[in-house]
């Protein structure tokens, strides 16, 4: 869309372009008719209708929003949040424990089947990095936007949620830590001493915090008190970490969704038993504000065009995504002797963990940045994943009401545990 000419101004002088502002009107627009739509189109998640819209105002349709450097700071700021929100969500001993090791080997069981696959079928050619690309890209699962999910569905706190989240979470860690080893300019060596520095500094953020609380009650009592004034203190420190570690990313050459994680993780460490007050308040920003704006300006990069043109890839990618992730899933959780969940509980969980987009976005736009991928394909990558969260919750929570019609339980009665 082209500027009119005209410009906005604000303090100190700072000029903002009308077609800024006029883009991100028409994105904020979305974000509030999508929640709107929801209570009469109850089968649609909301995702789902902030892609569409996105796509629909984008300029591959109508042509009247442009994304640029302050909205696509938004939208990256929308990405953290909500990793921020999956990482802090995530217990992390789940990660390390015996469900969490399960998880880790189902996911690696999906890599490899995904890279198979892809030389098998040839999607992408002769290039290497493009098609390991594409098969990080669908051994993804959306923990982040599975959450509310779960959460309306009334299944967080249950075996069925517990486990969604244990492989969600390394469905997403996994393929943040597979893009940083295996793709881009350096070596397998040199980046993995690059991850390991990362955590070292992760380790420092989180360790000073613990320690000054330690050191200094009257610290711990100041932001307790300030986080319930005008300064938020407990917000803007929050914001301060995710904003650190995210730069910290960038400057090491590494996604910043895995900044975002460690700002999770290192806020569940520093809040170990929860902060109610602060996760809405969290939720707030995230959920009220950044992330549709994510999730809006994503599906402005989709093209009907390109997913039209050969939809048969669009299913094709759908399919392989079920298979590469949903297939381990299951026969993981089928071939645990100690699990808490029924065949129908089973089926569940397989059927939410190959649901998967806002990874598929990032690695997407890695790629397509890296000239690795065509935007086109890449694209199509990203229909086949906004499918994947319209149909996979659906067909999940179908599962779920067949079995209560037919008195099948999701988790084994706790006498039978």
């Amino acid at each position: 869309m082209r500027s009119s000419g005209r410009q906005f101004f604000v303090p100190k002088g700072t000029v903002v372009p009308a077609d800024v502002v006029v883009s991100l009107s028409l994105v904020v627009l979305i974000a509030v008719m999508a929640p709107i739509l929801t209570s009469r189109l109850r089968m649609v998640p909301e995702v789902v209708l902030l892609l569409v819209g996105g796509m629909v105002i984008g300029p591959h349709v109508m042509g009247i929003a442009t994304d640029g450097e302050a909205i696509d700071l938004l939208s990256e700021l929308g990405l953290g949040m909500l990793f921020l929100i999956a990482g802090y969500e995530i217990e992390v001993p789940e990660l390390t424990g015996r469900r969490g090791k399960r998880a880790w080997v189902a996911w690696l069981v999906s890599l490899a089947l995904a890279i198979g696959l892809v030389s098998v079928l040839g999607v992408m050619g002769d290039s290497g990095t493009a098609g390991l690309s594409v098969a990080i890209a669908m051994t993804a699962t959306a923990l982040g936007t599975l959450l509310p999910i779960l959460h309306e569905a009334g299944l967080k706190n249950t075996a069925v949620g517990r486990s969604v989240t244990v492989h969600g979470a390394v469905g997403e860690l996994g393929p943040v830590l597979a893009m940083a080893l295996l793709i881009g300019t350096r070596n397998t060596l040199v980046s993995l001493l690059v991850l390991l520095a990362f955590a070292a500094v992760a380790v420092v953020a989180a360790v000073i915090p613990l320690r000054l609380q330690r050191v200094s009650t009257r610290l711990k009592e100041l932001i307790r008190y300030k986080s319930e004034t005008t300064s938020q203190l407990g917000v803007r420190i929050t914001l301060l970490l995710l904003i650190l570690l995210i730069t910290v990313a960038a400057l090491m050459d590494l996604d910043i969704i895995l900044g975002a994680f460690a700002a999770g993780f290192i806020l569940r460490r520093l809040l170990p038993q929860g902060d109610e007050r602060l996760e809405m308040k969290l939720d707030a920003i995230g959920y009220g504000f950044l992330i549709p704006i994510f999730f809006v300006i994503s599906g402005m990069s989709i093209s009907p065009a390109s997913v039209a043109a050969d939809p048969t890839l669009l299913i094709g990618f759908l399919v392989v995504m079920i298979v590469v992730r949903g297939v381990p899933v299951w026969v993981e959780l089928r071939l645990d002797r100690r699990s808490d969940l029924t065949p129908n509980g089973r089926l569940q969980v397989a059927t939410y963990s190959a649901t998967s987009l806002p990874m598929i976005v990032a690695v997407m736009s890695v790629a397509v940045a890296a000239e690795a991928v065509p935007s086109d394909i890449a694209g199509v990558l990203v229909a086949a994943g906004a499918l994947s969260v319209l149909v996979m919750p659906l067909m999940a929570q179908a599962v779920g009401a067949y079995g209560r019609r037919n008195g099948l339980p999701d988790e084994v009665p706790a006498e039978r545990g």
